[in-house]
């Protein structure tokens, strides 16, 4: 991977991490949430469109069609990792998502996109992947006595996964295929966000006015880094591998972590270091 790539996806992986922190609790209110959040990104960033270089060659039919599918996607992977945190685990469900999410990317970028990565990167991209699952597990509580069946944490967290793939590789090939513009591809998902979550809003627009005035500081955060860490990964993908840059990505969750383990002094700082490690590791594999 270039240094250029690097730079791009780590520097998405710092903004992922600093509006995860920044906006710590108010993702719990739901669908208001996501609703205010999808508005301040479209108004923030379709503002900027201008000076980003507009459309530039994008393919109008394409466009439309890649972000219609797209916010459907990024809808669908939002409700099921909500869904999950309520019926699980949160780290398991974090964990297994944020692991099997790269996982699947990589085989369906192999498979579907034709990419090719070298045994160094390969070896990185595993390293990656490792550590985020151990990262994940770390905080992972015994399931209760006398209870059989399968782990709901794991079952979320896998479609969590699936989900996350799923746009990833959709996203890829959009920007790729019709040569669509990062800013207004984003911009434009985040408008059928909005059409999705205002018709599951229905009657709760009294609770979501009320959420924006008393949030109103951490949505225009979220509205400013959660696109731009997303327009940074498809820059990057349009010059590197989505094979290597979706693994990557997820070093938002080692700053996440060392942050709880140095600002929050959360428990098994040790098991939290080395896992952290572990992606560091990868990295550097991947730089190779």
């Amino acid at each position: 991977m270039s240094a250029f790539a690097l730079v791009l996806v780590f520097s998405a992986a710092v903004v992922h991490a600093a509006w995860n922190i920044l906006a710590h609790g108010i993702s719990r209110a739901g669908v208001p949430f996501l609703w205010c959040g999808a508005v301040a990104g479209a108004v923030i960033w379709g503002a900027a469109i201008p000076f980003t270089g507009g459309m530039q060659r994008s393919d109008l039919p394409g466009f439309i069609l890649g972000v219609g599918v797209s916010g459907v996607l990024h809808v669908a992977y939002m409700l099921v990792l909500q869904h999950g945190y309520r019926v699980g685990n949160l780290s398991t469900v974090y964990a297994t998502a944020r692991g099997s999410g790269p996982f699947l990317s990589v085989l369906a970028a192999i498979l579907l996109l034709g990419e090719r990565p070298s045994g160094w990167a390969l070896a990185g991209v595993l390293a990656i992947i490792a550590g985020v699952l151990a990262l994940g597990l770390v905080e992972r509580r015994p399931r209760g006595e006398g209870r059989s069946g399968v782990d709901p944490s794991i079952v979320f967290g896998l479609l969590t996964g699936l989900a996350i793939a799923t746009y990833t590789i959709w996203d890829t090939h959009a920007v790729r295929e019709w040569h669509l513009a990062p800013v207004p591809y984003m911009v434009g998902t985040c408008v059928v966000e909005i059409v999705i979550y205002s018709v599951m809003l229905r009657r709760r627009w009294r609770e979501t006015v009320a959420f924006a005035r008393f949030q109103w500081r951490r949505v225009i955060v979220f509205g400013v880094l959660s696109p731009l860490s997303y327009i940074l990964i498809l820059v990057a993908v349009t010059i590197a591998p989505v094979a290597l840059v979706a693994p990557l990505r997820e070093v938002s969750v080692v700053l996440v972590s060392l942050f709880g383990v140095f600002a929050l002094k959360e428990s098994r700082p040790l098991a939290r270091l080395v896992a952290s490690g572990i992606v560091v590791a990868g990295i550097v594999l991947l730089a190779r």
